[in-house]
């Protein structure tokens, strides 16, 4: 069955502190090398049968509406994976 991937993501703007935790203990567990990290959000929807346009853009209007809070959040990626 084909799979819907939404990725939410905060705006540049908006501080993200479980990024900066999982950047603060990066180093402490020894991996070095990464300067910046930002969290973000992954749904996967399934569904039944073919991804149409139709069904497309009911799931991008879910991820803004849903999905993700359009006031500190951005929706980077809205795209079918076959499985």
């Amino acid at each position: 069955m084909p799979r819907i991937v939404v990725e939410v993501m905060p705006k540049p703007e908006i501080l993200d502190p479980q990024g900066k935790a999982v950047n603060g203990a990066l180093p402490r567990l020894g991996f070095h090398g990464i300067s910046q990290v930002r969290q973000g959000k992954r749904f996967e929807l399934t569904v039944p049968g073919e991804v149409t346009e139709e069904m497309l853009a009911q799931v991008r209007e879910a991820a803004t509406t849903l999905l993700s809070n359009p006031v500190i959040e951005d929706v980077v990626r809205v795209e079918v994976e076959e499985s």
